[in-house]
């Protein structure tokens, strides 16, 4: 298999604690380089897998919370140890500069390192405790203890835009394996180079910290049949899941129509609406329209915060805002995306915007192959309201302005709006009037809300939320990002009249 900056690939599958072959393979597609073959998933992979996961949860699951932390630690050691092959390999397969991949292998190594500290502390388990009341009248009360419990194996879907921070050892796998479960995580097809590596990493920490076999494990490639066979397990407790309204629908589906149903956690896509208030933009219309063309083209628009519709009242302050946009957006060189999919999706969605009758084209710039340009559309809140097409995700560097006839108007449009992961204002201390008509609307559509930034950029940190009411994600009470991405994988359980010589160390406050 092909050498890497020292790495050489095996091509395989990683089925608790064996690197594994099949029978059926699949080439890579990088956009540098020549491909390498992987092995392909079967659905009686997905079954070991699952099988191994659920035969390791007992032990995992009754680590302490150090040696889960230890876990962690060895698994972000693993990952920077394998630095410069991770960066080269992923820059070859998805295209994404060097720089791009070494700050999201800083995240997805930091995030790491904030879940053991935090599974450490413990304060994660909300343990409670109710003393015994003998005495009460007319009926005494038990002694009950309450505390947060891992819920088993999980399942994680790899993401397509992010090669590390929500993929193999993302956000997902991680808070899992804070949480206490096993994780089975069904690499993405466009970068298997990336996710093999990585899986590399944490099965060197798992040996290295003695965890159990089952603990983890990678099943590269498939059809959907292997989506459908993971998430259809009966081992499976839980899944997580980064991508597209389409394929995470049919996931969540399934996952509600097993006969035992199971918990979906699904980030299925944004248009991250931006309201520019009228005094903000009589002050500060091109610079804020600058901006926001650095913030739609960033990493070529393959964000999930990608700001996707600008809403503003029309008028001369708001032509000078989209000039400014426009002019800025002419300037923006040609970007790889991640993948052929990507940027077939991406000329469609573009070109339905052009072709719309209500829509008036701005800027579009030219697209081949797996190169795309920034496009930008305008249209008015009648139309956008009225064509629920309008309102859908364009993935990669496109947005649309979407101009009102007022105040009034801004606020009505606000209340149609879908759920989001984000929703920015961009308003002066003069604009606090509207702005909060607007916030107890928006504070019910998104998981984020911004004031006088951009959402491309997502701080790792315990009070972020990346998540939002559907169709943003399908759990509107949970976030992929941040410590309290944990509690996604816990279950409340009860202990009441607990003996002492069967109280689990972490009901009584142990971290060793």
């Amino acid at each position: 298999m092909s050498l890497n900056n020292g790495y050489v690939f095996r091509g395989q599958h990683l089925i608790g604690g064996q690197w594994v072959g099949a029978d059926e393979s699949f080439a890579s597609s990088p956009v540098s380089g020549e491909g390498s073959n992987f092995a392909a998933g079967t659905p009686e992979l997905v079954d070991q897998a699952c099988t191994l996961a659920e035969a390791a949860f007992g032990d995992y699951a009754n680590r302490s919370r150090g040696d889960r932390a230890r876990f962690l630690n060895a698994i972000a050691d693993e990952i920077e140890a394998r630095a410069e092959a991770i960066t080269s390999i992923g820059s070859a397969e998805t295209g994404l500069p060097e720089m791009r991949l070494q700050g999201e292998r800083g995240r997805t190594v930091g995030q790491l390192r904030m879940f053991a500290e935090f599974v450490q502390d413990g304060a994660y388990l909300e343990r409670r405790h109710d003393l015994a009341m003998p005495d009460r009248q007319p009926a005494p009360r038990p002694d009950i203890k309450m505390m947060q419990r891992p819920v088993g194996p999980v399942a994680v879907f790899g993401a397509s835009n992010f090669p590390l921070a929500f993929s193999v050892a993302g956000g997902d796998t991680a808070s899992a394996l804070a949480a206490g479960c096993p994780v089975v995580v069904k690499g993405h097809p466009a970068h298997p180079g990336t996710g093999e590596i990585v899986a590399d990493a944490i099965h060197a920490a798992a040996r290295a910290t003695g965890m159990p076999d089952g603990v983890f494990s990678l099943v590269q490639g498939g059809d959907r049949s292997i989506g459908e066979a993971l998430v259809k397990h009966p081992a499976i407790r839980a899944v997580g899941f980064t991508g597209g309204l389409a394929g995470g629908r049919a996931l969540f589906d399934l996952c509600a129509s097993r006969p035992d149903p199971i918990p979906f956690f699904g980030e299925l896509g944004s248009v991250n609406p931006m309201f520019v208030l009228p005094n903000a933009m009589a002050a500060r219309g091109e610079e804020i329209g600058k901006a926001w063309a650095g913030s739609m083209t960033m990493g070529a628009g393959q964000f999930c915060t990608n700001p996707g519709v600008a809403v503003m009242i029309t008028g001369d302050d708001a032509d000078q805002f989209i000039d400014a946009a426009a002019s800025a957006l002419s300037t923006v060189p040609s970007q790889t995306m991640l993948t052929d999919g990507i940027a077939e999706a991406f000329r469609s969605g573009q070109s339905h915007l052009a072709e719309h009758p209500a829509v008036r084209t701005i800027h579009q710039g030219s697209t081949a192959g797996r190169s795309a340009e920034p496009a930008l559309f305008e249209t008015d809140a009648e139309a956008f309201l009225a064509d629920p097409s309008l309102s859908e995700e364009v993935f990669g560097p496109a947005s649309l302005i979407v101009r009102v006839g007022s105040e009034k108007e801004m606020v009505a449009l606000s209340a149609q709006l879908d759920g989001q992961l984000t929703a920015t204002i961009q308003m002066d201390d003069s604009d606090t009037a509207l702005a909060q008509q607007l916030f107890p609307i928006l504070e019910r559509k998104a998981g984020r809300l911004l004031f006088n930034g951009f959402p491309t950029g997502v701080e790792v940190v315990g009070s972020m939320v990346h998540g939002g009411p559907y169709p943003a994600s399908t759990n509107f009470g949970a976030t992929s990002v941040g410590t309290m991405a944990i509690r996604r994988w816990l279950r409340p359980v009860a202990y009441q009249n607990m003996p002492a010589a069967l109280s689990p160390e972490d009901l009584e406050g142990s971290t060793q």
